[in-house]
C-alpha cells in the first residue's frame, strides 16, 4: 500500500470529498485507511462501566484507500505516488516513496 500513517492526504470521492486530514491508521488487510476527521458517523452506546452516562458518540470510520490521494508536500497539490529502488551499501534494495506531480521524496 502506498499510503502510510501520518501521511497528508486529501479525499477524492465520498460525503467527506475535498477534506484534507492526517492518516492515523492503516488496515493494510482490508485496503482502508482511517483519516483524520474524515467519514465521521454517530453510535449510540448504552451505559457501561467505562462510560457511565451512555449517549451518542460520533466517531471516524475507515474508507478505502483508492478515495483518498496524498498531498504534495512541495506544491500542496494532490498528487500520485512513485517508488524508487535505492540499493544500501549492504547489498540490500529498499523503496523511496516519491510525489509524481513534483519529483520530491517523502518521509
Amino acid at each position: 500500500m502506498k499510503i502510510k500513517k501520518n501521511d497528508t492526504v486529501e479525499v477524492i470521492t465520498g460525503k467527506s470529498r475535498g477534506v484534507r486530514g492526517k492518516v492515523l491508521k492503516v488496515f493494510e488487510e482490508k485496503n482502508r485507511v482511517l483519516v483524520e476527521g474524515v467519514n465521521k458517523m454517530k453510535r449510540h452506546e448504552r451505559p457501561s462501566q467505562r462510560n457511565q452516562q451512555g449517549g451518542i458518540d460520533e466517531r471516524e470510520f475507515p474508507v478505502h484507500v483508492s478515495n483518498v490521494m496524498l498531498i504534495d508536500p512541495k506544491s500542496g497539490e494532490r498528487t500520485r505516488i512513485g517508488r524508487n529502488v535505492i540499493e544500501t551499501k549492504d547489498g540490500k534494495t529498499r523503496y523511496e516513496r516519491y510525489a509524481k506531480k513534483s519529483g520530491d521524496v517523502i518521509a
